[in-house]
Protein backbone atom coordinates (compact mmCIF):
# COMPACT_ATOMS: atom_id res chain seq x y z
CA UNK A 1 0.00 0.00 0.00
CA UNK A 2 1.83 2.97 1.22
CA UNK A 3 0.51 6.28 2.20
CA UNK A 4 0.68 9.79 0.42
CA UNK A 5 2.77 13.05 1.90
CA UNK A 6 -0.74 14.48 2.75
CA UNK A 7 -1.77 11.31 4.81
CA UNK A 8 1.66 11.24 6.48
CA UNK A 9 1.65 14.78 7.48
CA UNK A 10 -1.78 14.32 8.92
CA UNK A 11 -0.24 11.85 11.20
CA UNK A 12 1.73 14.64 12.82
CA UNK A 13 1.37 14.58 16.43
CA UNK A 14 -0.19 11.23 16.33
CA UNK A 15 0.37 8.39 18.77
CA UNK A 16 0.59 4.38 18.53
CA UNK A 17 -0.61 2.13 21.11
CA UNK A 18 1.56 -0.32 22.91
CA UNK A 19 1.94 -3.66 21.94
CA UNK A 20 1.94 -5.38 24.89
CA UNK A 21 0.42 -8.61 25.93
CA UNK A 22 -0.42 -10.07 29.56
CA UNK A 23 3.25 -12.32 30.10
CA UNK A 24 6.07 -9.32 28.58
CA UNK A 25 9.69 -10.69 29.05
CA UNK A 26 11.06 -8.36 26.94
CA UNK A 27 9.78 -4.60 25.96
CA UNK A 28 11.44 -3.10 23.35
CA UNK A 29 11.40 1.36 23.71
CA UNK A 30 11.73 3.51 19.96
CA UNK A 31 12.00 7.00 20.33
CA UNK A 32 8.79 7.96 19.16
CA UNK A 33 6.76 7.07 16.19
CA UNK A 34 7.74 8.15 12.67
CA UNK A 35 4.94 9.83 10.47
CA UNK A 36 4.43 6.20 8.38
CA UNK A 37 4.28 4.29 11.87
CA UNK A 38 1.69 6.81 13.49
CA UNK A 39 -0.39 6.50 9.92
CA UNK A 40 0.09 2.62 10.20
CA UNK A 41 -0.84 2.43 13.63
CA UNK A 42 2.21 -0.04 14.09
CA UNK A 43 5.45 0.75 15.70
CA UNK A 44 8.77 0.28 13.53
CA UNK A 45 6.41 0.30 10.51
CA UNK A 46 8.29 2.47 8.18
CA UNK A 47 9.72 -0.05 4.92
CA UNK A 48 13.38 1.03 5.71
CA UNK A 49 13.70 0.57 8.94
CA UNK A 50 15.63 -2.57 10.54
CA UNK A 51 14.09 -3.66 13.16
CA UNK A 52 11.91 -6.49 12.14
CA UNK A 53 14.64 -7.82 10.01
CA UNK A 54 16.95 -7.39 13.53
CA UNK A 55 14.42 -9.69 14.97
CA UNK A 56 14.51 -12.51 12.77
CA UNK A 57 18.57 -12.43 11.83
CA UNK A 58 18.63 -12.00 15.59
CA UNK A 59 16.36 -15.69 15.72
CA UNK A 60 13.51 -13.97 18.06
CA UNK A 61 11.44 -14.12 15.28
CA UNK A 62 10.44 -17.00 12.43
CA UNK A 63 10.10 -14.56 9.65
CA UNK A 64 10.67 -10.41 8.92
CA UNK A 65 7.51 -9.01 10.13
CA UNK A 66 5.96 -6.22 7.34
CA UNK A 67 3.32 -4.20 9.82
CA UNK A 68 3.94 -1.38 7.12
CA UNK A 69 0.00 -1.00 6.59
CA UNK A 70 -0.12 -2.03 10.43
CA UNK A 71 0.21 -5.49 12.10
CA UNK A 72 -2.63 -8.23 11.32
CA UNK A 73 -3.35 -10.69 13.90
CA UNK A 74 -0.92 -13.44 13.31
CA UNK A 75 1.88 -10.81 13.26
CA UNK A 76 0.29 -9.31 16.72
CA UNK A 77 0.62 -12.97 17.86
CA UNK A 78 3.70 -13.94 16.94
CA UNK A 79 5.33 -10.65 18.88
CA UNK A 80 2.98 -11.83 22.02
CA UNK A 81 3.05 -15.05 22.33
CA UNK A 82 6.81 -14.62 22.56
CA UNK A 83 6.33 -12.15 25.64
CA UNK A 84 7.73 -8.92 23.18
CA UNK A 85 6.07 -5.36 24.28
CA UNK A 86 6.49 -2.60 22.10
CA UNK A 87 6.24 1.51 23.40
CA UNK A 88 7.77 4.80 23.23
CA UNK A 89 9.56 6.73 25.19
CA UNK A 90 7.92 9.85 23.79
CA UNK A 91 4.37 9.48 22.48
CA UNK A 92 3.81 11.82 19.81
CA UNK A 93 4.60 11.20 15.95
CA UNK A 94 7.57 13.15 14.08
CA UNK A 95 9.20 13.05 11.01
CA UNK A 96 12.15 12.69 12.56
CA UNK A 97 13.49 12.04 15.82
CA UNK A 98 15.62 15.26 15.81
CA UNK A 99 12.85 16.86 15.95
CA UNK A 100 12.40 16.05 20.21
CA UNK A 101 13.95 18.09 22.53
CA UNK A 102 15.65 16.92 25.26
CA UNK A 103 13.33 18.27 27.43
CA UNK A 104 10.58 15.83 26.12
CA UNK A 105 13.12 13.12 26.19
CA UNK A 106 13.74 13.51 29.66
CA UNK A 107 9.96 13.91 30.25
CA UNK A 108 9.13 10.54 29.04
CA UNK A 109 11.41 8.44 31.22
CA UNK A 110 8.44 8.81 33.69
CA UNK A 111 5.88 7.42 31.93
CA UNK A 112 8.07 4.92 30.87
CA UNK A 113 9.34 3.77 34.16
CA UNK A 114 5.57 3.56 35.20
CA UNK A 115 4.85 1.26 32.12
CA UNK A 116 7.81 -0.71 33.12
CA UNK A 117 6.76 -1.36 36.85
CA UNK A 118 3.08 -2.03 36.13
CA UNK A 119 4.74 -4.84 32.82
CA UNK A 120 7.25 -6.22 34.96
CA UNK A 121 9.60 -7.52 32.07
CA UNK A 122 12.80 -8.63 33.01
CA UNK A 123 14.62 -7.05 29.79
CA UNK A 124 13.55 -3.13 28.74
CA UNK A 125 15.53 -2.61 25.66
CA UNK A 126 16.07 1.26 24.31
CA UNK A 127 16.60 1.53 20.70
CA UNK A 128 18.61 4.45 20.54
CA UNK A 129 21.76 5.01 22.25
CA UNK A 130 21.33 9.24 22.07
CA UNK A 131 17.79 9.12 23.57
CA UNK A 132 18.48 6.99 26.31
CA UNK A 133 21.32 8.81 27.49
CA UNK A 134 19.53 12.06 27.39
CA UNK A 135 16.03 10.28 28.95
CA UNK A 136 17.89 8.82 31.79
CA UNK A 137 20.76 10.99 32.17
CA UNK A 138 23.68 8.34 31.57
CA UNK A 139 25.52 10.81 28.97
CA UNK A 140 28.27 7.69 29.08
CA UNK A 141 26.45 5.09 28.07
CA UNK A 142 27.58 2.74 25.45
CA UNK A 143 25.62 0.53 23.58
CA UNK A 144 24.45 -3.25 25.32
CA UNK A 145 23.48 -4.20 28.77
CA UNK A 146 23.96 -1.42 31.32
CA UNK A 147 25.00 -2.78 34.67
CA UNK A 148 24.55 0.61 36.27
CA UNK A 149 21.17 1.25 35.59
CA UNK A 150 18.11 -0.93 36.05
CA UNK A 151 14.49 0.37 35.01
CA UNK A 152 11.76 -0.30 37.38
CA UNK A 153 14.06 -3.21 38.53
CA UNK A 154 14.42 -4.59 35.06
CA UNK A 155 17.99 -5.22 33.57
CA UNK A 156 18.25 -2.18 30.61
CA UNK A 157 19.86 -2.54 27.43
CA UNK A 158 20.32 0.20 25.10
CA UNK A 159 20.37 -0.61 21.53
CA UNK A 160 21.46 0.98 18.14
CA UNK A 161 18.63 2.88 16.69
CA UNK A 162 17.60 0.32 13.10
CA UNK A 163 16.28 3.04 11.58
CA UNK A 164 17.78 3.18 7.88
CA UNK A 165 18.97 6.87 8.76
CA UNK A 166 21.62 5.39 11.21
CA UNK A 167 24.21 4.87 8.76
CA UNK A 168 26.77 3.51 12.05
CA UNK A 169 25.40 0.28 12.67
CA UNK A 170 24.42 -2.07 9.77
CA UNK A 171 22.11 -5.05 9.86
CA UNK A 172 24.68 -7.43 10.95
CA UNK A 173 26.06 -5.44 13.63
CA UNK A 174 22.05 -5.04 15.03
CA UNK A 175 21.18 -8.45 14.69
CA UNK A 176 23.89 -9.62 17.20
CA UNK A 177 23.29 -6.82 19.69
CA UNK A 178 18.80 -7.62 19.61
CA UNK A 179 19.84 -11.42 20.41
CA UNK A 180 21.57 -10.65 23.15
CA UNK A 181 19.15 -8.70 25.17
CA UNK A 182 16.73 -11.51 23.94
CA UNK A 183 18.56 -13.73 25.36
CA UNK A 184 19.31 -11.77 28.65
CA UNK A 185 15.23 -11.71 28.88
CA UNK A 186 14.92 -15.46 28.83
CA UNK A 187 13.33 -15.82 24.64
CA UNK A 188 13.75 -19.36 22.96
CA UNK A 189 15.45 -18.14 20.00
CA UNK A 190 16.11 -19.75 16.62
CA UNK A 191 19.11 -20.39 14.91
CA UNK A 192 21.18 -17.21 13.86
CA UNK A 193 19.98 -16.48 10.57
Amino acid sequence: MGFTRTELEAARGRTVPDLVGDEVRLVFVGINPGLWTAAAQAHFARPGNRFYKALHRAGITPRVLDPRDGFDEEEREILLSRGIAITNLVKRATARADELDDEELRRGAKPLTRKIAAWRPRVVAIVGLTAYRTAFDRPRAKVGRQDDHAIAGAETWALPNPSGLNANYQLEDLAPLFRAAAKAAGLALSRRR
